[in-house]
């Protein structure tokens, strides 16, 4: 079968956001534009700007869950971003000379039996994805549907925290692009690896409260993995409504 792109998502802040697309510009190795750029290290990491650290050294969604109902809005010609959260007033700051004043924006999320944020750090490298690679993350909508219809309920797909949503495709079609390259508009990506899930994903995107069994959902099929995580290999542009074709 054959997909098609229908929406497109970036994350600023590493956990904390996500801002609609209407078309990406991707380049050979990188991922999208603007995505995890920036993270929030808590008091205990071990991390600077300069490596790729995994995700265990920041505040995060899975420790956090009020974090989940954070959205963002990153102005790439001021390099500011704007975050808004339902209980909190928004905030507008550059994360690179304003990062105190996102902390202490942010820290009422934070259990108080969590390790507290502390510091927000730029990535030198591509950015702050949960994979060891620069990686873009495809989203199956009929695979996000078959986890509604087990558990029930309706489900915001912000919970997966996606970079590509593709329609029109068969449930977890996706985890057969394994080692295979694909083509998303004029871009052609390698699929490398499956998304494990943590309990990120149980928090509702909408109220960042505790209301869904995804993971439960997920092992009724034996694994906790939705999406998978592909690098870019020929660069171009993505944009909403643009086809999927297999390559190889």
């Amino acid at each position: 079968m054959t997909g098609r792109v229908t929406s497109l998502w970036r994350h600023p802040i590493k956990s904390l956001g996500r801002e609609a697309l209407e078309a990406v510009s991707l380049a050979a190795g990188e991922i999208i534009p603007g995505d995890r750029r920036w993270a929030v290290a808590h008091d205990a990491a071990q991390v600077n700007g300069d490596a790729w650290a995994p995700c265990m050294n920041f505040s995060r969604v899975a420790q956090s869950p009020g974090m989940m109902a954070v959205t963002a809005e990153f102005d790439d010609t001021t390099g500011k971003v704007t975050l808004s959260h339902p209980d909190l007033p928004s905030l507008t700051a550059d994360p690179d000379n304003e990062g105190a004043a996102i902390v202490a924006w942010m820290a009422p999320l934070v259990p108080e039996n969590r390790p507290r944020p502390a510091r927000v750090v730029r990535a030198a490298h591509p950015g702050w994805t949960d994979s060891g690679f620069p990686s873009v993350t495809l989203c199956n909508l009929t695979s996000h549907r078959a986890v509604e219809q087990r558990l029930g309920q309706t489900l915001s797909i912000h919970r997966w925290r996606g970079n590509i949503w593709l329609d029109g495709l068969a449930p977890w079609e996706e985890f057969d692009w394994l080692d295979r390259k694909v083509r998303i508009g004029d871009a052609v990506l390698q699929v490398r690896e499956r998304t494990d899930r943590c309990r990120a994903t149980t928090a509702n995107p909408e109220t960042g409260k505790i209301d869904a069994d995804t993971l439960g959902a997920l092992e009724s099929w034996n694994h906790q993995d939705f999406s998978v995580r592909a690098e870019v290999i020929e660069g171009g542009t993505v944009a909403l409504g643009a086809g999927l074709e297999i390559v190889t």
